[in-house]
C-alpha cells in the first residue's frame, strides 16, 4: 500500500492528490491516507512503508511529524528535500555549489546591504524566504520600496515568459511554457501554460537542479537567458497544470516501481 498525504491546497477542478491516486488504482496498487495532524509518532506502527507527501502545510508540527516517520518508511519526497526547496536561500545556496545557472542572489537583514545592492543593481527582484504559488514578488528599484527584513534578492533578468520542467528519478520528462504581462508567471498569479518540448540544455538543467537539492520528482523552474536558461526555483510539490505528459500516470509509476524495491 502507498500512504498519501494530500496537498492541503487541493480543491474540486484542481486535486492533484486525487489525480494520482486514480492512477495507481488503474495500475493494480493500494492507497491509504494519512492525516498528519492526528499521527503521533512515538506510537504509530506505520514501518517499512511507501510515504507520498503530495504537499504539506507549512507549519512545524507537520514537518516534525515526517521527519519521525522518515526514520522507519521511505517518504517522497523526503521531509529535508521538502524543506530544503520551500527555503529560497538553501535552494540557492546548492544551484551555486552544484554550478547550475541560477541568477545573483543577495541575503541579508540589513537594510543598509540591501539598499546598497538595490544602488547598484539597479534592478531586484524581491521575494519571501518561504513562498508558493508567486505571492509575495516583486521588483524593487529604489531603496524606499524594500519591506521588511530579511530581503532575499536576485539579480533582475528581463524575460516575457518562464518554464516549469517536470523531472521524475533525474529524467524531465514534460514542460510548460508560462507567460504573462506580470513579474511571476506563475499558473497562479495569472500565467497562461502551453506545453513545450523539453530540449536537451533545458533538460539537463533542470535534472542537475533536481540533483542538487536531493528531491526524487520536482518541478524546475527556469528562465530563458539568449541561448541558454538560468534555474529561479527548484518545488518540491509541484503542481504540473498545462503540461501535455501525464504526469500523474508517471508519478503513480514511479512510486509503484519504489514500493516494489522496498519490499525486495
Amino acid at each position: 500500500m502507498i500512504h498519501i498525504v494530500r496537498k492541503p491546497t487541493d480543491v474540486p477542478g484542481d486535486d492533484s492528490t486525487s489525480m494520482v491516486v486514480r492512477e495507481i488504482q488503474n495500475l493494480g496498487g493500494e492507497v491509504g491516507f494519512l492525516d498528519l495532524d492526528t499521527i503521533d509518532p512515538f506510537s504509530t506502527d506505520l514501518s517499512g512503508a511507501i510515504v507520498w507527501i503530495c504537499g504539506l502545510k507549512q507549519d512545524e508540527h507537520q514537518f516534525e511529524v515526517c521527519q519521525a516517520l522518515s526514520i522507519r518508511n521511505r517518504l517522497i519526497n523526503t521531509p529535508i528535500a521538502i524543506f530544503t526547496c520551500a527555503s529560497k536561500v538553501l535552494t540557492s545556496t546548492l544551484l551555486m555549489h552544484s554550478g547550475v545557472p541560477t541568477p545573483r542572489t543577495f541575503f541579508t537583514s540589513s537594510r543598509e546591504t540591501a539598499s546598497s545592492i538595490v544602488k547598484r543593481l539597479g534592478r531586484v527582484v524581491s521575494k519571501p524566504v518561504y513562498g508558493f504559488d508567486g505571492n509575495g514578488i516583486f521588483l524593487v528599484t529604489s531603496p524606499e520600496q524594500l519591506g521588511s527584513p530579511p530581503y532575499y534578492l536576485q539579480e533582475y533578468v528581463r524575460n516575457d515568459r518562464d518554464f516549469r520542467v517536470f523531472v521524475i528519478d533525474g529524467e524531465a520528462v514534460g514542460a510548460i511554457s508560462r507567460i504573462s504581462d506580470s513579474l511571476t508567471h506563475n499558473i497562479h498569479q495569472g500565467g497562461c501554460g502551453l506545453p513545450v518540448e523539453v530540449d536537451t540544455r533545458m533538460g539537463e538543467l533542470a535534472a542537475s537542479a533536481a540533483k542538487a537539492v536531493g528531491v526524487d520528482y520536482a518541478g524546475v523552474d527556469l528562465l530563458p537567458v539568449g541561448d541558454d536558461y538560468t534555474v529561479l526555483e527548484v518545488n518540491g510539490t509541484p503542481n504540473w497544470h498545462c503540461m501535455a505528459v501525464n504526469i500523474p500516470r508517471l508519478l503513480a509509476e514511479y512510486l509503484l516501481e519504489q514500493e516494489r524495491l522496498v519490499k525486495q
